[in-house]
C-alpha cells in the first residue's frame, strides 16, 4: 500500500501547455507538435497507446490547445485529466489524418516535434504541408519538463522512499550461491510490492560489476564478490533511480578504499549543486576527487541525468553541459569507479535543486553493506 498523491488538476495541465507554447514562441517556433509519449502525458494527462493511428496535440502561442485523435479513441481522450483544457477533434478510419491536421498548422510553420514521434507521422505531415519544417523537441526546448513543481517533487520523493525501503529489505536476502537474475527478481518483486511499476533492475557481480553497461546475467554470486545494485521504477507516474554497492562477505582493503572514494566523490557532486551552478560543475565536483586519487581513467560515466516522468531526461550532468541549475530541477547524482576484470563500485541518488542548495530524496546509507 502507498499514499495517494494529490491529483494534477485541469489548471495544472493548462498552465503547462501555456508555458510550453510561450517557450516555443520565444525560440522562434510556430508551435509544438506532441504525439503519444511522456510529453503528451505531462502536458495534458493523456496516455494513449502509440500506434499507426495519428494522435497529435498542437500547441501554438495565443491559441487554444488542440488535440486531434482517432475517432475510436475520442472517449478515452475526453476522460483524460487535462481534457477540459484542450479542444478535441477527431478523424475516422478511411480519412487522411494528415489532411485533418493541416487545419491546425501554419502551412509554412517551424515546429518542434516530440522525440517519440514516429517517422510515419512526421513524414505524413511533411507531405501534407511541404513548406513546414521540424526540429526535435529536446534540441530546441530541452528543459521543458526539467523544473518540477512541489507536487512533482513530492511524487519523486515518494518513489525514492519506496526504493530506499526496497534496498533495506534486499540487504536481508541471501546472495551467496544465487544467480544475478534471482537477486534481480527479488528486487523487482519488492519494488512492485511498494507500489512501483515499469520496474528496472540491474545486478552486476564480481568482474561483471566492472562493466558500467552490464545487464543482469546468470552468474552465480560467491563470497568475496562486489555487487552493484541499480534499480527503480515508476510510482504514481514518477521515477526512482537508486544505486548501491554491497559486498558478499568481508570486503578487501582495496574494495573498501574504492568504495570510500566513490562515496566521497558523490558527496562532492552533491555539494556542488546550487542554483546558478552548471551541470558540468557538478560533474567536475565528483570527477576531481577520483582523478586526484589516481582512478580517473576508470570513471567514464557522467555524474547524472534528469529524472521525472521518465528515468532519463534533460539536464545531463556531464562535462560540456553548461545548462544552469534552477530550483525544482530533479536529477540523479552518482559516482563510480570500474576496474576492468576486477570489480566496480557505484553510488547514485535522486536529488532536487533547492533555493539554497540541494536536497537528497534518497536517504539510505551509502556505506559498504555486507550481505550473506
Amino acid at each position: 500500500m502507498h499514499d495517494t498523491p494529490a491529483l494534477f488538476t485541469e489548471e495544472d495541465y493548462a498552465a503547462r501547455m501555456t508555458r510550453a507554447a510561450r517557450d516555443a514562441a520565444e525560440t522562434g517556433l510556430a508551435g509544438l507538435l506532441i504525439t503519444p509519449g511522456p510529453d503528451l502525458t505531462w502536458l495534458c494527462g493523456y496516455r494513449p497507446a502509440t500506434t499507426e493511428r495519428l494522435t497529435l496535440l498542437v500547441l501554438t502561442p495565443g491559441s487554444e490547445p488542440r488535440l486531434l485523435v482517432p475517432s475510436l479513441e475520442r472517449p478515452d481522450a475526453e476522460s483524460a485529466p487535462g481534457a477540459d483544457a484542450v479542444r478535441i477533434s477527431d478523424w475516422r478510419d478511411g480519412q487522411d489524418p494528415y489532411a485533418a491536421a493541416t487545419g491546425l498548422l501554419l502551412p509554412n510553420g517551424r515546429y518542434a516535434v516530440a522525440d517519440t514521434t514516429w517517422a510515419l507521422h512526421l513524414l505524413g505531415l511533411q507531405e501534407a504541408l511541404p513548406l513546414t519544417t521540424y526540429r526535435p523537441l529536446t534540441v530546441v526546448l530541452p528543459l521543458l519538463r526539467a523544473v518540477k513543481d512541489d507536487h512533482e517533487v513530492a511524487r519523486l520523493a515518494s518513489a525514492a522512499a519506496a526504493a530506499d525501503a526496497v534496498y533495506e529489505e534486499i540487504l536481508a536476502v541471501r546472495f551467496t550461491g544465487r544467480r544475478e537474475s534471482e537477486v534481480a527478481a527479488d528486487l523487482a518483486h519488492m519494488l512492485r510490492e511498494r507500489g512501483l511499476s515499469q520496474v528496472s533492475t540491474v545486478v552486476a557481480s564480481g568482474r561483471d560489476s566492472a562493466d558500467p553497461d552490464h545487464r543482469t546475467g546468470e552468474r552465480t554470486l560467491k563470497k568475496g564478490d562486489v555487487v552493484i545494485l541499480d534499480f527503480g521504477g515508476l510510482k504514481d507516474g514518477y521515477a526512482s533511480h537508486l544505486t548501491r554497492t554491497v559486498h558478499v562477505g568481508e570486503p578487501t582493503e582495496e574494495a573498501r578504499t574504492v568504495h570510500d572514494l566513490v562515496r566521497t566523490a558523490q558527496q562532492a557532486a552533491f555539494e556542488a549543486v546550487a542554483p546558478g551552478a552548471t551541470c558540468q560543475e557538478v560533474d567536475r565536483g565528483a570527477r576531481r576527487w577520483i582523478e586526484d586519487a589516481g582512478y580517473g581513467e576508470y570513471a567514464a560515466e557522467r555524474t547524472g541525468h534528469g529524472i521525472g516522468i521518465t528515468a532519463h531526461e534533460p539536464p545531463y550532468l556531464t562535462e560540456g553541459e553548461e545548462t544552469f541549475l534552477a530550483p525544482g530541477m530533479c536529477f540523479s547524482i552518482g559516482s563510480g569507479v570500474y576496474l576492468p576484470g576486477r570489480f566496480g563500485v557505484r553510488a547514485e541518488d535522486v536529488v532536487t535543486c533547492t533555493a539554497d542548495g540541494a536536497r537528497r530524496l534518497n536517504a539510505t546509507d551509502r556505506g559498504m553493506a555486507i550481505v550473506a
